[in-house]
């Protein structure tokens, strides 16, 4: 199987260097990361990540107005995008759900459940050992 390729965009340093080093450890995956959605955009166009953890509170360009730019690039639409977020609530969650995103994972999240969460919403399978 190949190694899974991550790019979370998080203006907040903690939330990225905490996701990145249990993802790795956890999941083995190759870990990007962007700390503004213009950023995230450049790595998204370039690196071509299987998946995106983004945050929706960020200065500047924020979570939906960065979904929104990688959707309309050709490059970079069919990648799935998992929001992370403080905000939770049903109408939230409707409305993000609205804009297409794959899931919302909450903040503060649990880095040992991370990875299955993000598994889970990109739908990517676990690899089962054969018995």
């Amino acid at each position: 199987m190949l190694r899974k390729r991550l790019l979370i965009i998080d203006d907040e340093d903690d939330i990225r260097e905490v996701a990145e080093a249990t993802l790795e450890l956890t999941e083995d995956w190759e870990v990007l990361t962007a700390s503004s959605g213009a950023r995230g955009i450049e790595v998204a166009q370039s690196q071509k990540p299987d998946a995106v953890l983004l945050d929706v509170m960020m200065p500047d360009m924020d979570g939906p107005a960065t979904f929104a730019a990688l959707q309309h690039n050709h490059a970079t639409a069919s990648i799935p995008v998992i929001f992370l977020t403080a905000k939770v609530q049903t109408a939230d969650r409707r409305r993000f759900a609205e804009l297409g995103i794959r899931g919302v994972i909450a903040k503060p999240f649990d880095p040992l459940t991370l990875g299955e969460q993000v598994r889970e919403l990109a739908g990517w399978e676990v690899a089962v050992l054969a018995q």
